[in-house]
């Protein structure tokens, strides 16, 4: 298998480049091998109900029948989109990539590399949080301070996985004082299930994986990772900008497929995403799930977004401290 090894930058420029071509006619559309949409994370989070979405708007849209969600998790979203890289680069096989696996594979490539990877659109953008359960010992966030503090290591959080957003986050609570303990569930019915079973204090999560929980007040919100409560999607609740953290982790949702994939299915797929991000189901999306409402990165300009998005990883990991926890 053939795959592009360029430098980090001029692999997310194929995303650029790949759309030079004209909008694909109906006898363009996918011959009748099957597609298919890779979730590199479990079923029930985010980028599992993102994933369902676009793939039920693929299938009408571009008229290539049933196009089945593959949930595959492990090593913060590598395994899944590694195994996309076994596939034909024909674009009958698409991938969810979030801000997670872009830090993986941003800061420290090892088996699959941003090169590797093109991405036909961002979808959601979101602040990413702190949570408690609604009858833990933690009311607020200065509760946590307090303790993490007086109990460097005994508050535990639970996360997604190594090289992380959300581990990053936890690092750089140390250089504030805020010693805490990563615990990483690949799935996220299980980072959920932690601490709502009491097994962990803390959850790292954006607000729209949980809706149901801030609905139903199983869970409590503590601290939003954004410059200002504006940006938050409770203003009640504490930000970190207005507490002195100036580390604000990036948090999307991208749809990306192998970076040799035929320019013509590029097209074809870009352009659908288009006319997804112009539909009453996706507005409706980015309200359900408490999304920036100008989420939406076209194809065109997701080269330079996550450029971007790497460069503010680089910045940050800078930050953190270098002792092992």
């Amino acid at each position: 298998m053939k795959t592009t090894r360029r430098s980090t930058l001029k692999g997310l420029a194929f995303a650029s480049l790949a759309l030079t071509g004209s909008w694909v006619t109906a006898q363009d559309r996918p011959a009748s091998r099957p597609m298919e949409m890779m979730v590199p994370w479990g079923p029930g989070g985010g980028a599992d109900t993102i994933g369902r979405l676009v793939a039920r708007w693929l299938e009408s849209d571009l008229g290539v029948g049933a196009v089945p969600v593959v949930n595959t998790a492990g090593a913060t979203g590598v395994i899944g989109l590694s195994k996309l890289l076994q596939t034909p680069p024909d674009g009958h096989n698409l991938g969810i990539m979030t801000s997670d696996t872009l830090m993986v594979i941003g800061l420290a490539p090892k088996t699959l590399k941003a090169a590797d990877l093109m991405t036909l659109a961002v979808l959601s953008r979101q602040a990413s949080g702190i949570y408690a359960r609604a009858d833990s010992r933690f009311k607020s966030w200065a509760d946590v301070v307090a303790e993490a503090k007086a109990r460097p290591g005994v508050v535990s959080v639970a996360t997604t996985g190594p090289g992380s957003p959300d581990d990053a986050s936890i690092d750089y609570l140390q250089t504030k004082g805020l010693k805490l303990t990563n615990v990483a569930y690949a799935k996220p019915g299980e980072r959920y299930a932690a601490v709502l079973g009491g097994h962990v204090d803390l959850l790292f999560e954006q607000a729209d994986d949980i809706k149901g929980h801030l609905d139903a007040r199983t869970l409590r919100p503590l601290l939003f990772f954004t410059a200002q409560r504006e940006a938050a999607p409770f203003g009640d609740v504490p930000v970190a900008g207005e507490l002195g953290y100036d580390f604000l982790p990036p948090q999307m949702r991208a749809v990306v497929v192998r970076a040799d994939t035929d320019p013509r299915r590029v097209s074809q797929l870009a352009a659908s995403l288009d006319r997804f991000s112009a539909s009453r189901e996706y507005a409706t999306y980015l309200k359900d799930q408490l999304a920036a409402p100008d989420s939406y990165v076209p194809a065109a300009r997701t080269a330079a977004f996550l450029a971007q998005d790497i460069a503010a990883m680089k910045r940050l990991h800078a930050l953190l401290p270098t002792a092992p926890r």
